[in-house]
């Protein structure tokens, strides 16, 4: 793939009061950083705005009105990519995820230029248990639709993802514009072939975190997400055991792999 150019990739949706802190703790790390706006008001707007002026590495997108979490992750790939660079370490605008592990993202991407790599929460007891159980469905359900325990959460926010396959996938087909675009974009990529590697991170839950997460809404789209994978899956199941049987054959080995 040649030498890596990563950028650093927040979305954001009225952070304004951790968005600053997460920038500051970037700065170390002499990483470009693109933010893409979800339609925020005012008040994060002129953050960012005092962000991008202070900072020369810090470039903020916007989309006019909100319009998802998976609409934004889109855009800015989109435009990482436009600008030239083959990986995009994502984080969250709310400070849980910890910044001291970038280098790591970048060591296993160098490691496996082609691979994702996802981050692997490690909670402590700040995490409130339906959080730990949601985890675990969702995790269930991407076992099932990749006959593989090869993600190990497929909600961490905290990742790096190589652009070059990201877009090729995303020309094709739609990942879901909300909540439901960070799992089902992991699993659709690990359909096409894209290695994962997990690498564990602390991630801290805030008492008075901001969440955007709609309970109803956000698990009716979820639920429906994993609905299409499943079906999807299993619209895939005779081409898979094929590609084994042939395997099988040629190779003069009996059984599946």
């Amino acid at each position: 793939m040649g030498a890596l150019r990563p950028c650093l990739l927040i979305t954001i949706y009225d952070n304004r009061d951790t968005i600053r802190g997460v920038v500051e703790s970037l700065a170390r790390f002499d990483l470009p950083c693109l933010i893409v706006d979800d339609g925020s008001g005012p008040e994060t707007r002129e953050v960012l705005a005092e962000l991008a002026y202070a900072h020369t590495w810090v470039d903020v997108e916007r989309l006019p009105v909100n319009s998802g979490r998976g609409a934004a992750l889109e855009l800015g790939y989109r435009s990482a990519a436009r600008r030239g660079f083959s990986h995009a370490i994502q984080l969250d605008a709310d400070g849980q995820h910890t910044a001291a592990d970038i280098p790591a993202f970048l060591d296993a991407a160098a490691q496996e230029p082609k691979a994702m790599i996802l981050g692997d929460p490690q909670f402590d007891a700040s995490a409130p248990a339906e959080r730990r159980y949601g985890r675990q469905i969702s995790r269930f359900w991407v076992w099932v639709e990749t006959f593989s325990f090869a993600i190990h959460d497929p909600l961490c926010g905290f990742r790096c993802l190589p652009l070059g396959p990201t877009i090729e996938l995303l020309d094709r087909v739609g990942c879901g514009k909300r909540m439901e675009f960070d799992t089902a974009i992991l699993v659709r990529l690990f359909w096409v072939g894209v290695p994962v590697r997990n690498l564990p991170t602390r991630v801290i839950y805030f008492e008075d975190g901001l969440s955007h997460f709609d309970l109803l809404w956000d698990n009716v789209r979820i639920s429906l997400m994993h609905t299409r994978l499943v079906l999807a899956m299993l619209l895939r199941l005779p081409l898979l055991w094929m590609g084994r049987g042939a395997r099988s054959g040629g190779s003069g080995k009996g059984g599946a792999a």
